[in-house]
């Protein structure tokens, strides 16, 4: 969700397949975020001199940065390729787990457990930040809508059934919500952005906590679900009533009305990157850069953010692979964090990318990242 000189690395070419998400977004060139990616000047890296293809699968949370990633690469050097599956979380684990991937992607870090299973070792790196949101169609209501943690709980429990609900009602008195039946949307496949959710949710709400709990994958007790996060805002667009958790990018792309949501310090807070980037502002990464930001403190923080992982092996059999795995990441950490904002990302902060590139230059000894 978040800087000093940056030199750009070398760039890879993406090679997206009909099974690969296909997000095609303008170039946005003239914005400039107070990160230090906003001096990187041009790679002194050397290029591929030979074609080098790398595959990867995950989460859809973070698709849409990586896809512009990977085609701005692609305009660099038609050497490097990446073919990037946005398949969710649970399956970019499990992929990557089988090693039929050269890397994956998760917005909850994988566990111990998961970490165990992987022979060749598992380096996990924050590659950009961003919130999840509430978003909603509700007729005659454009914006606005504030939901308490209480009444996002029972919302989501099924215990709040219609839009003129006193619970909801009483924190928005200045609009004219309609006696209208709910209809909430959830991730029907296994999700990262639904981890980070219900990891919030059981934060915020004991009974949610004892009920429903957190993780994955989780028995919802009300509502309809939909695959993937443009699947989710898909349903949420095209029904009236519904209310549905999506990536802010997804939202925002798509012109989804997002409610504010209240923090742990009781104030109702907006999404958007200056709210994330003051949630994440606070939080210290740990040296093995899995860090958890659960329904955080501070009274203009937005309570649901987080850091989403690029899964990377320690050790690679082939010695391109692992150098074209390291330029992705090198390119992710300096140029692509210029693009994250108009993208509704955060753009990570300076300490954030040089810890992530110190553990990245394990990868191949024969390319070393550059990030200053």
């Amino acid at each position: 969700m978040f800087f000093g000189t940056l030199i750009s690395p070398t760039r890879f070419a993406a090679s997206i397949s009909a099974a690969v998400l296909t997000i095609s977004l303008a170039a946005c060139g003239g914005d400039t975020t107070d990160s230090a990616a906003d001096s990187a000047g041009s790679s002194d890296q050397v290029a591929f001199s030979q074609s080098v293809a790398i595959t990867g699968a995950g989460a859809s949370f973070p698709a849409p940065i990586y896809t512009r990633w990977f085609s701005d690469l692609n305009q660099k050097d038609p050497n490097l390729q990446v073919d990037y599956q946005s398949v969710g979380s649970g399956a970019g684990v499990k992929q990557f787990t089988e090693e039929t991937v050269d890397f994956g992607a998760s917005d909850v870090a994988m566990t111990d457990e998961e970490i165990a299973k992987v022979e060749r070792g598992v380096l996990m790196l924050p590659m950009t930040a961003g919130s999840v949101v509430l978003a909603y169609n509700i007729p005659g209501v454009e914006g606005g809508l504030k939901l308490s943690q209480e009444a996002l709980a029972d919302i989501l429990l099924g215990k709040i059934k219609n839009w003129n609900d006193p619970k909801i009602t009483a924190d928005n008195p200045d609009l004219n919500l309609p006696d209208m039946n709910i209809t909430v949307v959830h991730r029907s496949d296994g999700s990262g952005t639904t981890g980070v959710f219900t990891k919030n949710l059981s934060a915020m709400s004991k009974e949610w906590s004892d009920k429903v709990g957190e993780g994955k994958t989780v028995e919802w007790p009300t509502g309809v679900g939909g695959s993937k996060n443009d699947g989710v805002t898909a349903q949420i667009a095209q029904n009236e009533g519904a209310i549905g958790y999506v990536e802010y990018g997804y939202a925002k792309t798509k012109g989804l009305a997002m409610a504010a949501l209240e923090n742990k310090a009781g104030n109702f807070i907006e999404p958007s990157d200056d709210s994330a980037s003051k949630t994440l502002s606070a939080v210290e990464l740990p040296e093995n850069l899995r860090a958890f930001v659960t329904n955080p403190e501070g009274a203009d923080s937005y309570p649901i953010v987080t850091y989403t992982w690029l899964l990377a092996y320690k050790e690679y059999d082939d010695p391109e692979i692992a150098k074209a795995v390291e330029a992705a990441i090198e390119y992710g950490l300096t140029e692509g964090q210029k693009v994250a904002p108009d993208l509704g990302y955060i753009p990570l902060p300076e300490n954030v990318i040089e810890k992530v590139a110190a553990v990245a230059n394990q990868i191949s000894p024969d390319y070393e990242i550059k990030v200053k």
